[in-house]
């Protein structure tokens, strides 16, 4: 076995042991104790869902490196499929999360009104039905092919050159290079703010969900980076390019695991502050103070709104008073001097 296929398959096997109890802790975590799940809980039980859907199909790739591909053709789309599905609604969950935080520090009032319309559970629907749309081409494509003698599901057949750029693309473009846009631009936007808000909580789940954003950039950019490397090698028809794609290969399809591993150790450390003890993880108490602070900042939000209506009332009633008894001072006094004058 080469030495690269080695080094994948330990670090899948990594991946295996620690995202499958991770993700399966987040999940029941959120189920099990957070009752009232705000916009950012939700979604992050969903991305955990993701996660542990391509986790799960570790032990197979494992034996497929290390031995050969044993199973049907059917079987080898079909893995591939859930894992670039997973990746689409990855991708989307996240860019609607960081969206959420852009909503929540910047715009708390459009935020709370959103809040207020429920929208979350049809926007994961679009998401979810949307990924696995986007992924058909995988079906299509993807088929087994032999590797120094060993069959292996690692290929993919294409009817044209034509339609290998636009699949590409389309990966590229819809999968990371729209929603990372929207991502920079909204934590771009976010950085002065995250330094100088006032509410501590805001602040604590900002940057808890820009570390996964960052994470998950850092694992599938070299993905991406080879898709744009195969569009060159399209183009300019050089040995060096392809040589390069196939050492990216390996190393790029290893980091797509370490994204749905990772998650879960980042809420470990975020919730360090939150442990009582050595074997209390923090993160049922992270769940749920994330979604506390959530609906506290709309009802503080909301009061606010209510008060300051409350005030300007309060003021107006004021005014009208004082007018009211500026204007009978005023006839008490007219009175009066037409009186001397009599």
């Amino acid at each position: 076995m080469e030495t690269v296929f080695v080094g994948a398959c330990i670090i899948m096997a990594v991946c295996f042991v620690v995202g499958t109890p991770g993700n399966l802790l987040v999940i029941w975590t959120i189920v099990k104790h957070v009752k009232q799940c705000s916009h950012t809980v939700l979604l992050i039980k969903h991305l955990a869902v993701a996660d542990l859907l391509v986790v799960f199909t570790l032990p197979l790739w494992i034996y497929s490196l290390a031995w050969s591909w044993v199973f049907s053709e059917v079987m080898c789309k079909a893995m591939v499929y859930i894992i670039y599905a997973c990746m689409y609604a990855s991708i989307f969950l996240i860019t609607i999360m960081s969206v959420e935080r852009f909503l929540a520090v910047r715009f708390p009032f459009t935020s709370v009104t959103w809040r207020k319309k429920q929208m979350l559970n049809k926007i994961l629907l679009v998401v979810w039905v949307s990924s696995f749309l986007l992924s058909i081409p995988v079906i299509i494509t993807q088929t087994l092919g032999v590797h120094n003698g060993q069959v292996q599901c690692l290929f993919r057949e294409y009817e044209s050159n034509t339609q290998e750029a636009v699949l590409l693309l389309l990966e590229t473009l819809v999968g990371f290079v729209i929603p990372f846009f929207i991502l920079v631009l909204c934590y771009g936007c976010l950085y002065s703010r995250i330094t100088q808000m006032s509410f501590r909580s805001k602040r604590k789940s900002t940057v808890l969900i820009a570390s996964v954003v960052v994470v998950f950039s850092l694992c599938w950019i070299p993905h991406h980076i080879t898709n744009l490397l195969s569009l060159l090698q399209l183009v300019k028809k050089r040995e060096n390019i392809k040589d390069v794609i196939d050492a990216m290969y390996m190393i790029s399809s290893s980091l797509v695991f370490v994204s749905s591993t990772i998650n879960p150790v980042l809420y470990v450390f975020a919730a360090r502050s939150f442990r009582t003890s050595l074997r209390d993880t923090g993160i049922h108490k992270l769940f749920r103070h994330l979604s506390s602070t959530a609906t506290g900042e709309g009802n503080r939000e909301l009061s606010f709104v209510s008060k300051r209506q409350s005030s300007q009332t309060n003021t107006s009633q004021c005014c009208m008073e004082s007018k009211a008894q500026i204007d009978l001072l005023v006839d008490i006094c007219n009175n009066a001097a037409s009186d001397e004058n009599v």
